[in-house]
């Protein structure tokens, strides 16, 4: 009886034995799966705290470019108020030209005629020229005509 109570004994040894190294792989397992989930922890709030940053960098970069936008729309705005002024002055500028291009054109109409005007009061004057000229010989030849009569 004794025999088969140290038997049992030993096999109750053997089975804890075998119980205490499972435990303790166990044990071990459970500390590298707790370091595995304490570093992938870690990396979490360093990824999300990496987040936070960039989408807090993003939100300034996105105000940046809304404020940039807001006065590119004004200075666009400005700009497209300033051609609209001077396609109107363009405009007014053209009639205005439009208006000098007819007075010239009819200045220049002018001059031709006063000109030609001015060729035919010479053509006239030459030829009363030439009669007074005539005049003042038939009129000397008469003084002395008259010289000699007398």
């Amino acid at each position: 009886r004794l025999t088969g109570q140290q038997q049992e004994i030993n096999s109750l040894m053997q089975r804890k034995s075998a119980v205490d190294e499972e435990n303790a792989r166990l044990k071990n397992e459970f500390g590298n799966l707790n370091r595995k989930f304490k570093d992938k922890s870690q990396e979490l709030k360093d990824t999300e705290e990496c987040a936070r940053r960039k989408e807090e960098q993003n939100r300034l970069v996105i105000k940046n470019l809304e404020e940039e936008n807001k006065g590119l729309n004004m200075c666009c705005a400005d700009l497209l108020s300033d051609l609209e002024k001077l396609r109107k002055q363009e405009v007014q500028w053209k009639r205005e030209k439009s208006g000098y291009d007819a007075r010239i054109k009819n200045l220049e109409t002018d001059l031709a005629e006063t000109r030609e005007q001015i060729k035919s009061l010479h053509s006239i004057c030459s030829n009363l020229s030439s009669l007074v000229a005539v005049k003042q010989e038939e009129l000397f030849q008469k003084d002395c005509d008259v010289v000699r009569a007398k």
